[in-house]
């Protein structure tokens, strides 16, 4: 009897195990910028970092920002990316020494990368916007793109391509099933 009931505790103590390593997969949130990839043909992308304040970092992993209306400029004296009016919301508890939601931030790229994309951003038309910000081993991460701007014959002829392909789609998994 004293046998069972000490083979209950430990079926309890291992079942209590389980769940206690069982943690959401939730991770940080990531932000996209779809707008861009409907304005803009991606012409290539690089990860950079950014610097940010303390009660920004809170906000975004909150979940408060928009990179919708952001664009990214290039100075080569001194040798910087800016990211512009991208809304980063205030984080309530931080009062006092909350942050400015829509300020100027600086990237942090290699001067190599940045005189590259200095160069590149000087053709007509080819531009700097922010892709995605995410968090990678815990540092604030923005992917750009240098991207070429679409008329707006090319952005209807995306969206027949994308509506056909989602026809074709449909039509294969009728067929499927």
């Amino acid at each position: 009897m004293g046998g069972s009931a000490l083979g209950g505790l430990a079926m309890l103590w291992v079942r209590m195990a389980k769940n206690k390593n069982k943690k959401s997969k939730m991770g940080p949130p990531s932000f996209n910028n779809r707008r861009a990839l409907y304005d803009y043909f991606i012409v290539d992308t690089l990860e950079v970092g950014i610097v940010l304040e303390g009660s920004e970092v809170k906000a975004i992993r909150e979940g408060s920002c928009s990179l919708k209306e952001g664009y990214i400029s290039v100075d080569l004296e001194p040798p910087r990316l800016t990211l512009h009016q991208v809304d980063i919301g205030i984080y309530q508890p931080a009062g006092q020494l909350n942050h400015v939601p829509k300020r100027d931030r600086v990237l942090l790229a290699k001067k190599r990368e940045i005189e590259k994309l200095a160069r590149e951003v000087d053709q007509k038309g080819v531009t700097l916007v922010p892709l995605e910000l995410y968090f990678s081993k815990g540092y604030a991460k923005i992917k750009l793109a240098l991207a070429k701007g679409k008329a707006q014959h090319d952005k209807r002829k995306a969206i027949a391509d994308r509506e056909n392909q989602r026809d074709m789609q449909r039509a294969m998994s009728k067929y499927s099933n």
